[in-house]
């Protein structure tokens, strides 16, 4: 699977947004999840972390198409983390975003890596599992139907 990571920048703020809204919109719908989820964001936080200066926000190209983005904060000093990772309904199951991460951690170093994802989604946890991440133990309740399970990979 050829996937190739794009930079971002604050002028692929609305663009970037309106992906992210779409991606999540699932998820937002079945756990109501109004504190994290990145479909009940505005396009203001997305342009707010283009402009970070530890954010590297990267479209995922899949044959010459943007299917997705993944964002590394990395800010030199700890576990850089990844924050989101998406793919686009039509794309999924195919590979893209353990790719996408693959390439992430080619670009900005294989150890030291955090993340956040939802317990009740065994899809989204096997991703990680897959790649060499595992959970610390810590977890965050967002809602009744919804955790978040903490990941690292050392």
């Amino acid at each position: 699977m050829k996937i190739a990571l794009r930079r971002a920048s604050a002028r692929d703020a609305e663009r970037l947004w309106k992906m992210q809204v779409e991606a999540f919109s699932e998820m937002y719908k079945k756990y109501g999840d109004s504190e994290t989820s990145l479909a009940a964001e505005p396009l203001e936080k997305t342009l707010l972390r283009l402009n970070q200066t530890f954010t590297y926000f990267y479209f995922i190209d899949f044959g010459g198409t943007d299917v997705g983005a993944i964002r590394v904060v990395d800010k030199g000093n700890g576990p850089k983390r990844i924050s989101p990772v998406f793919v686009m309904p039509p794309y999924r199951n195919r590979g893209i975003a353990q790719s996408a991460i693959t390439e992430a951690e080619r670009l900005h170093g294989a150890s030291g890596w955090e993340l956040e994802t939802v317990l009740e989604e065994a899809s989204c946890r096997h991703l990680y599992e897959k790649l060499g991440y595992r959970r610390t133990g810590e977890t965050r309740r967002i809602t009744p139907a919804m955790t978040l399970v903490i990941y690292r990979k050392d």
